[in-house]
């Protein structure tokens, strides 16, 4: 395949304003201005698009989309509380459901490898990890999937209910085994795991460290919450007598495998310390703005040395799943606390791109156009009403109204076409997500 005709970001720095990119197979092997020789190359019409990197979505829990619009006016303790509930309904199905909504959408708006911090395991509820995996698959989505869990329940000072929390000699057998079963760590992985004890306020401090111990043995990643309120400050003052960094980093917790979600409630010490272990930050803006928690620190995580991406987050704290919505609340953010040149457009953009892709750990995968990477890339079209006359390509994806997306490619196949999920039917998905919301509603009542 040849995209041509289309201004091209690259995000390594170079752009081309009447460029081309060459796929063969599921790799970018040419990059440059003009047009290349055609051969037999099936030719995509860029003229009036701007083509960029897929984008990469670090944090979300894919399983919270058919609770959207719940608590809508809460904190986030309060809106845990209130949740909680109606997630302990949750199994394959409803999993299977959410899972292929949330990913469609994230598709739609650019996305084209998520992250999953699936935490949440009722007992009789089926194999609801392989159930988001599935569904990954069948969007064809790049996914990695993370085990998430939780073993601090309300009768040990924790905030989720026993009856959703877990045995910590469960958790940890099927922690291995999902990495048995799925993960995969080729350099064309379309399916990796990760290891994610939830909170903590939520699992337990022996819990965080075999973790750690059993993905560092096993060479996955880590991930969990963190610094995402001052209720969780206040949480791990009051019961550990420190800061929430300073406390997983007693467990291990920091350095190059590791990435928080969120990383609000960071001080200048604690900013100098994830940038000086290299530990990742999924900022997300959205949620963080619905919930009320406050704004993420990124320029100073930037220049600290911290790698940043950024994360939609689950979608019962932000509705709307939108990737490119991300992108754009995280430059408007951090302007209207640092000023104007907090980020620019293209710091957005590389938020989204390659600073997700050094989150993940494949920098040298994905996260932009260069030749020998992955053929993950978003075509959007920039020649409408909304959009022509905005005189840079980037600004007017990143400040102007979502525009309409051509094409979106993942692994070098194509997942959305002139703006329709061609993998699946995302008609026959909704339907099903509001039987499904409308299910756990009546079994939390």
């Amino acid at each position: 395949m040849i995209i041509e005709g289309a201004h091209v970001v690259t995000v390594t720095g170079e752009e081309y304003p009447d460029g081309h990119v060459v796929v063969d197979g599921n790799r970018i092997t040419a990059v440059g201005p003009g047009r290349p020789e055609r051969g037999d190359h099936t030719v995509v019409d860029g003229r009036g698009c701007l083509l960029t990197p897929g984008f990469v979505n670090t944090h979300n829990h894919l399983f919270q989309w058919v609770t959207r619009g719940l608590a809508a006016d809460n904190t986030l303790f309060e809106w845990l509380t209130a949740l909680y509930p109606v997630w302990a309904g949750i199994d394959e199905h409803a999993v299977h459901t959410s899972a292929s909504g949330a990913l469609s959408q994230l598709a739609l708006t650019g996305c084209t490898t998520a992250s999953d911090h699936h935490y949440l395991f009722p007992r009789d509820g089926g194999d609801v990890l392989g159930a988001g995996i599935r569904a990954a698959q069948d969007v064809g989505l790049r996914f990695h999937a993370t085990r998430g869990s939780m073993n601090l329940g309300q009768r040990d000072g924790g905030l989720p209910p026993d009856h959703v929390t877990e045995d910590l000699d469960a958790i940890m057998a099927a922690s291995e085994a999902a990495i048995d079963r799925w993960h995969d760590p080729s350099p064309d992985a379309m399916l990796r795991v990760a290891l994610a004890p939830c909170s903590p306020f939520s699992v337990t401090g022996d819990l965080m460290r075999v973790s750690a111990e059993l993905a560092r043995a096993r060479g996955v990643l880590l991930h969990t919450h963190l610094a995402e309120t001052i209720d969780e400050e206040d949480f791990c003052r009051e019961r550990f007598g420190c800061s929430p960094l300073d406390y997983v980093e007693g467990l291990g917790w920091t350095g190059d495998d590791v990435w928080f979600a969120h990383g609000i409630h960071f001080d200048d010490d604690g900013v100098k310390k994830v940038g000086a272990t290299r530990t990742g930050v999924a900022h997300c803006p959205s949620s963080n703005a619905r919930l009320g928690a406050g704004i993420a620190r990124t320029r100073d995580l930037r220049d600290a040395g911290a790698r940043v991406g950024l994360g939609v987050d689950g979608a019962a704290s932000n509705e709307a799943g939108s990737l490119l919505e991300e992108v754009r609340h995280a430059v408007l953010f951090a302007r209207a606390v640092g000023g104007p040149t907090a980020l620019s457009v293209r710091d957005g953009l590389e938020l989204a791109t390659m600073g997700g892709a050094a989150v993940l750990g494949r920098a040298g995968e994905i996260g932009s156009i260069e030749p020998g990477k992955l053929a993950d890339l978003a075509l959007w079209r920039i020649d409408g009403l909304g959009h022509a006359d905005v005189h840079d390509p980037v600004a007017a994806l990143v400040l102007g109204a979502p525009p309409p997306l051509d094409l979106l490619l993942v692994d070098g196949k194509p997942v959305v076409e002139q703006g329709r999920v061609v993998t699946v039917d995302t008609e026959a998905i909704a339907r099903e997500c509001t039987a499904v919301h409308r299910t756990l509603l009546e079994k939390a009542s």
